[in-house]
């Protein structure tokens, strides 16, 4: 057994499967799956089955497959088909020459359910949908039978055949199991296990009229497949009866059901409905808008692999539903950043400073650390002038209590560079606005110490104005403002809490001219600003955009310092 990257602790899904390894269940085999409906984009949530699945497969030295569920053709694209790959592939995870479709079944997927006709237990029904649920009953009241319910054998396969032979509408009729109308659990009232859906499918064209349930078609792709242990979510326990039914039934190979909490984030919908309406109302750019809790998002603002996984191990797997705070995410990302972004100096809203004893022309190159969490980075060259840029914020003319930064007077640090102190402030002689800042320079100063042990309050990043790059910069927040976006009040839905202020887009800005030719996808920490990454869209042509991946300041380590206290 590889416990790498494993949780640290024994978690209720593995000690079942250690259970099964000692008992010798399944011939001291793990084998494990992915089943995600290429109906959509991946999100955080799908992440934590990702790392559940394929994880506890690496750690038992097993088998993880990627298998799609594409039951339903109505919703399914080839676009997804390949972007779910991607995110798979992107987390760490590759499931070798084990890519399945529940497609590739639909023959056997047939003759299983003429098994189940032949066997009694299986009929077709004419009833529609409203009725199916208007006869299903209550979870207080049975169910009745339909009148079709005892047809017989020979006229159910008939019928069946015909389904098949596209011989009726769409919604006339159903293949469900014959199971019980009075079951309390409301999943085995009959349920259907085929339909009727005149719908060409993004694999198999218009050979199929008649499309499996998902209920019916998991557990035998399992089956087919040789899992040992089927990994769900818990809206899936009531199921697991439907899934234990079909197996019996059938007298086939018959895996194990296991059922876990999925992942709730704070501030966060991970709905795909809801997601799909984000993106067709245009509250967001795309599925991939870093604001976005898809994983195609998340890459592109910026977040790491081995932050997502290092997260989804840390809050394990458990049988109870709960929200975790996005905090903790935050953490696990500033965390890997922290010791594998390159530092560089960025400037999101500059105000020129103009050093007026540094000589005209003259440029030297000031050796700055590219990451002191990692010596291996080594540094860089950073070029100083007359003309500079710092951040408006840095600036006051008539400063609050307790600020520490330039004011007129007043000497600081520039980073890696020398000390300077302001002499003069020039203002827009329209508006007042402060445009301009004249200060001097302490030649004796260099690298950011003085000779004679004086002391500053503050230090100051900043670019050289002739060799900075312009860039734009976008900086993301939080997609909503409620810890948990679905709860709304009356006649409201969850858009009502969204953030309007989650982007702001900066233009203007000035970074290290180093960053001219920065390859998208790659994160670096602005000093004193947090994390940001090349758009891995929109920088192109000469364009330099960046996402603001996540800012500097840890929400999760004060939290948890407080608890400690």
């Amino acid at each position: 057994m590889n416990q790498t990257e494993a949780s640290t602790s024994i978690d209720f899904i593995r000690t079942i499967i250690n259970e099964d390894m000692e008992s010798n269940k399944y011939a001291g085999r793990v084998h494990t799956r992915f089943p995600p409906e290429p109906n959509g984009y991946l999100h955080i949530g799908h992440a934590k089955s990702i790392c559940l699945n394929f994880g506890v497969a690496n750690e038992y030295d097993g088998l993880g497959n990627l298998r799609f569920d594409d039951t339903n053709p109505t919703k399914e694209e080839t676009e997804y088909v390949e972007s779910i790959q991607e995110d798979v592939r992107w987390l760490g995870f590759d499931w070798d020459d084990r890519l399945f479709y529940a497609s590739d079944y639909f023959d056997q997927l047939y003759e299983y359910a003429v098994q189940l006709i032949n066997k009694g237990v299986a009929y077709v029904d004419d009833l529609s949908a409203d009725d199916i649920r208007a006869y299903r009953g209550t979870l207080t009241e049975p169910g009745k039978d339909s009148p079709y319910r005892e047809r017989s054998i020979n006229e159910n396969l008939d019928l069946f055949e015909r389904m098949k032979a596209g011989e009726f509408p769409n919604g006339s009729r159903t293949l469900r199991a014959k199971i019980d109308m009075a079951s309390p659990n409301i999943t085995m009232r009959d349920p259907v296990l085929y339909r009727i859906l005149k719908v060409s499918h993004h694999r198999t064209g218009d050979k199929w009229v008649i499309y499996p349930m998902y209920d019916f078609t998991h557990c035998l792709s399992d089956s087919i497949e040789g899992i040992t242990h089927s990994l769900c979510t818990l809206e899936f326990e009531n199921n697991r009866a439907l899934y234990d039914w079909v197996l019996d039934q059938l007298e086939v190979y018959h895996p194990q059901q296991i059922e876990f909490a999925r992942l709730n984030l704070s501030y966060t919908v991970l709905s795909k409905r809801k997601l799909l309406q984000l993106v067709e109302d245009g509250v967001v750019e795309s599925w991939d808008d870093p604001r976005m809790p898809t994983l195609s998002g998340l890459r592109r603002r910026g977040y790491t692999p081995q932050a997502i996984r290092d997260f989804c191990n840390h809050i394990g797997v458990s049988k109870t539903n709960s929200i975790i705070d996005i905090a903790l995410l935050e953490f696990f990302i500033r965390k890997d950043l922290n010791t594998r972004a390159p530092r560089k100096m960025g400037v999101l809203r500059p105000l020129k400073v103009v050093i007026t004893n540094y000589p005209e022309g003259q440029v030297e190159e000031l050796q700055a650390i590219n990451n002191p969490e990692d010596e291996s980075m080594g540094t860089r060259q950073v070029p100083f002038s007359r003309v500079l840029y710092i951040e408006q914020d840095d600036f006051r003319e008539v400063p609050p209590p307790k600020y520490r930064r330039l004011i007129p007077g007043r000497e600081v640090r520039l980073r890696y560079g020398y000390f300077i102190t302001c002499q003069d402030v020039i203002k827009d002689e329209e508006t007042g606005e402060v445009i301009e800042l004249r200060c001097t320079y302490d030649p004796e100063t260099k690298g950011g110490n003085a000779p004679d042990g004086r002391k500053v309050k503050a230090t100051l990043h900043w670019v050289s104005a002739d060799h900075a790059v312009e860039a734009e910069v976008r900086l993301y927040d939080r997609l909503f403002n409620a810890n948990n976006p679905d709860e709304v009040e009356g006649g409201q839905d969850f858009k009502s809490n969204l953030n309007p202020d989650s982007l702001e887009v900066l233009k203007g800005c000035y970074v290290e001219g180093s960053l001219a030719d920065a390859e998208p996808g790659i994160t670096y920490q602005f000093e004193r600003q947090g994390y940001f990454t090349v758009d891995s869209k929109d920088s192109k042509n000469g364009s330099l955009v960046f996402n603001r991946t996540i800012s500097l300041r840890d929400t999760w380590a004060k939290i948890e310092k407080s608890r400690k206290k």
